[in-house]
């Protein structure tokens, strides 16, 4: 949890309520570097940086070109040129290896399925001494340091446990990592959410367990329970 607020503080602690369409204010775009540290943590992560750097040193080079002899250098581009390939699961998997979670534990991955696929796993071979145990959003109320995660496909699953029987099959999914609770709210912090790391303040029961997102938005499908005290 630690970790994930360390992100947000230097992104500027950009927050809002819910499912936003735009942010209130846009990421700097010097959070460049920050993306590029993310990526570092998975196994697709170096293809992806020599793409981002090339781009990004093909582009400053044109700006600089254009520019009079003796003008300041050019402003860098905007963070949104390095939302593809997507890295908010890039982003989950650094937090984790910035708390201490050894990477048998949470393995590192470009997508959020796959490291689902591992707990999920983990959780039934070792369902009292998993480090992290998945639970049903609407009997779970999440704490600090928690995972929770939607499905963003066009026919999303409602339940991990539908995620067991298929196991390794990509879906677009996404994760935040929970840091605050109470107040019928439900806080967490996740990457590459409008191009930026977030936090996001989703309302909860009086129980505190995360109410079902809008229909229009991706569902709940699991809350994580993180038993690891160095994450917290």
């Amino acid at each position: 949890m630690q970790a994930a607020l360390a992100e947000w503080n230097r992104w500027g602690q950009l927050t809002v309520d819910g499912w936003p369409i735009a942010l209130p204010q846009q990421a700097a775009p010097e959070h460049y570097s920050s993306v590029l540290a993310y990526w570092e943590t998975v196994p697709e992560g170096p293809a992806v940086i020599r793409r981002h750097q090339q781009t990004h040193d093909a582009l400053l080079a044109g700006l600089t070109e254009m520019l009079p002899e003796g003008a300041p250098p050019p402003a860098l581009p905007s963070i949104s040129l390095w939302a593809y390939p997507a890295w908010s699961a890039a982003f989950v998997s650094y937090v984790m290896q910035q708390a201490g979670v050894p990477g048998y534990v949470f393995p590192p991955s470009a997508a959020h399925a796959f490291y689902i696929d591992a707990l999920i796993a983990a959780s039934a071979g070792n369902p009292e001494g998993a480090a992290f145990r998945p639970h049903d959003p609407a009997e779970y109320a999440p704490v600090p340091g928690d995972l929770i995660c939607a499905d963003r496909s066009r026919s999303p699953l409602y339940h991990w446990q539908e995620r067991a029987m298929e196991p390794g099959q990509f879906r677009p999914m996404h994760c935040d990592v929970v840091v605050a609770t109470g107040g019928q709210l439900v806080q967490a912090i996740g990457g590459n959410v409008l191009d930026a790391v977030v936090l996001r303040r989703f309302p909860a029961d009086r129980a505190g367990r995360a109410l079902p997102p809008p229909v229009d938005k991706a569902p709940f499908f699991v809350v994580f329970e993180n038993r690891m005290d160095l994450t917290r």
